[in-house]
């Protein structure tokens, strides 16, 4: 079975999608919305309560990978290629899950959402003014990826220290967050045709002006 974009994008008029790069302030700014509009907060990751109960391995291989994990030093130390290509796939995989989540909390609430869903899914399923793009430069996302109190990310810091030759790993990690924020990557978002905020690296708090310039583009407020 196959439901047209068009049904897809009625069905989802109320959802607002942030997307990006890492250490852009999406979740930030999502929360931030969220609390500002009265909006349903979908955080980084919110689709894998379902994904991981419903997704199988012979349909979504890269989503069931962490399922099959019995030591975390094995996901720390992929090599970057690796890791590159299944955080993408992952994506790719988790957008269907990600499509009928908000289908089924949005029907009488506005929603802003913090998404992995591709740019080139994005522009079948919703349209220009429900759609942001937070970038950050790629010496951000990486050197910076770990300075936030993410509990997902912190667990992860945790692994990579527990590790032998943990400066080492930690190094092959980083490699595999540059190659995710690499310059292909960016300018996929960047020239995808979406409203775009790029962070600066100038320890400036622009948290407020970002959430405004947002809030308007989206509608939320003239």
């Amino acid at each position: 079975m196959k439901i047209e974009n068009n049904i897809l994008k009625h069905y989802l008029k109320n959802v607002y999608f942030i997307t990006g790069t890492a250490y852009a302030g999406k979740s930030t700014t999502v929360k931030m919305l969220a609390d500002r509009y009265d909006m349903v907060f979908c955080g980084e990751n919110y689709h894998i309560a379902v994904s991981d109960v419903v997704a199988t391995p012979d349909v979504q291989p890269d989503l069931c990978y962490r399922k099959s994990l019995t030591d975390w030093k094995d996901f720390v130390t992929r090599s970057p290629e690796e890791y590159e290509r299944w955080i993408y796939n992952s994506q790719k995989e988790g957008a269907g899950f990600e499509v009928a989540e908000l289908i089924s909390i949005s029907r009488d609430r506005k929603v802003i959402v913090d998404t992995s869903i591709p740019v080139d899914v994005l522009k079948e399923i919703s349209d220009y003014n429900h759609v942001a793009v937070m970038l950050s430069p790629q010496s951000m996302s990486v050197e910076r990826f770990f300075d936030r109190d993410d509990p997902d990310k912190q667990f992860l810091l945790g692994v990579i220290e527990s590790c032998e030759n943990s400066e080492a790993v930690m190094e092959n990690y980083k490699r595999g967050l540059a190659l995710i924020n690499s310059k292909k990557h960016y300018d996929e978002y960047a020239e995808s045709g979406f409203f775009t905020v790029i962070r600066q690296d100038n320890g400036k708090d622009t948290r407020e002006e970002v959430c405004d310039a947002i809030a308007k583009h989206f509608g939320l407020i003239q």
